[in-house]
């Protein structure tokens, strides 16, 4: 990747309701627009950066020091940076890593995502917990004009409720993930903005994973003869999500060991015939506690979702596909976590349980997966 010589400058951040905030440019000069969030992750910001669930998401990293571990080859979880503006308030004036290939600042740059640095970070985080996530541009160079102007060109922006974007984020062309060692089973996934690190966690137990695009048919996947089907994270609002839905209740039909993850944990509530709504501030970070229900294990969890499933947390329901109950709760605000069918196989997580960035406390949801497997051939 080419590298580029960022620019500093004034930048300014305008929030939809007006709150303003000014500061340096940081990464590309220029303007950007999308929905403003906050991550509370002290670490992993390049797998942050380059996940695709971040898509049209400007994120505001509440550590204040970002930047110091620089940009390498080798964590990267896409081809590309999906945040649409990244937002910090002490970046790091030397990269200092081993493995570090270029700077933070200079990679945004590179790769034209606007950033602002300089502001009070904290004090947008505790606005966006007050008010919500909402709409927020970030101006600088050329693009910066008077308050009214810059105000109104962020109300213009699309919102994310009704957003569908899974389609924007996906492969277009099926690819596989050879697995290590002996395959043991033949996974098909559904792309809806997935982390490379997610079918590599598969391939580690033996899995030979087939990566199909979000537009993907019921056919096209049983033309695999899959062992299993996986439902990725992804970004957008599952509202808008029909084909997914109608995709996985296909799989449920035919009985297939079925797991999915952040967006697919959605999916599958909107097939079980529950709804869907928007988190207030939503969920981002590597530190979330979340409680397994089945073990009353509490795990420190990657997260990073806007929405949720509005699933009765201390019943069992009956569903089209038999009885489900809620697996996983997050322990900050009794949020669904995970869904796990008791007369098929099938669950699912509301995080992000392949480590990339964040704790190991869920891999065993994949092996979990591998049992489900083992129990249907069996």
């Amino acid at each position: 990747m080419t590298t580029a010589t960022p620019r500093t400058g004034p930048a300014v951040l305008v929030l939809e309701d007006g709150r303003t905030f000014r500061g340096r440019s940081y990464g590309a000069v220029g303007q950007t627009l999308g929905e403003a969030v906050f991550s509370t992750g002290m670490t992993g910001y390049q797998e942050t950066l380059t996940d695709p669930s971040y898509h049209r998401q400007v994120v505001v990293m509440t550590a204040p020091h970002v930047g110091n571990t620089g940009v390498n080859d080798e964590d990267p979880e896409s081809g590309r940076i999906w945040v649409a503006g990244y937002v910090v308030r002490d970046p790091a004036r030397v990269s200092s890593n081993w493995r570090a290939t270029r700077t933070l600042d200079a990679e945004l740059a590179a790769q034209g995502v606007v950033g602002i640095s300089g502001i009070d970070t904290r004090a947008l985080t505790r606005h966006l917990r007050e008010r919500g996530a909402m709409r927020v541009g970030i101006f600088s160079g050329d693009a910066l004009a008077g308050a009214d102007e810059l105000l109104a060109r962020v109300q213009a922006a699309p919102a994310m409720s009704g957003a569908d974007l899974a389609s924007e984020v996906a492969t277009t062309e099926p690819y596989t993930v050879p697995a290590q060692g002996t395959r043991r089973f033949t996974v098909a996934a559904v792309d809806l903005g997935i982390k490379g690190m997610t079918p590599y966690r598969m391939a580690e137990r033996g899995i030979e994973v087939h990566v199909l695009p979000a537009t993907t048919t019921a056919e096209e996947i049983y033309a695999l003869a899959p062992d299993g089907v996986f439902f990725s994270n992804g970004p957008g609002d599952p509202a808008t999500a029909d084909h997914a839905v109608g995709l996985m209740r296909a799989v449920l039909e035919r009985g297939t060991p079925l797991f999915g993850i952040c967006f697919g944990n959605q999916i599958l509530g909107r097939a079980l015939g529950f709804g869907t709504y928007k988190l207030k501030y939503g969920h981002r970070g590597i530190n979330q506690p979340v409680k397994d229900r089945a073990t009353g294990k509490v795990e420190v969890t990657a997260h990073n979702h806007g929405f949720a499933v509005d699933a009765p947390l201390d019943t069992v329901s009956d569903t089209p596909f038999g009885r489900a109950e809620v697996s996983h709760v997050c322990l900050n605000d009794n949020v669904v976590e995970g869904l796990r069918l008791l007369d098929r196989p099938a669950f699912s997580v509301q995080y992000h349980p392949e480590a990339a960035a964040g704790p190991h406390d869920a891999a065993y949801l994949f092996d979990r997966f591998v049992s489900l497997m083992e129990d249907q051939r069996a």
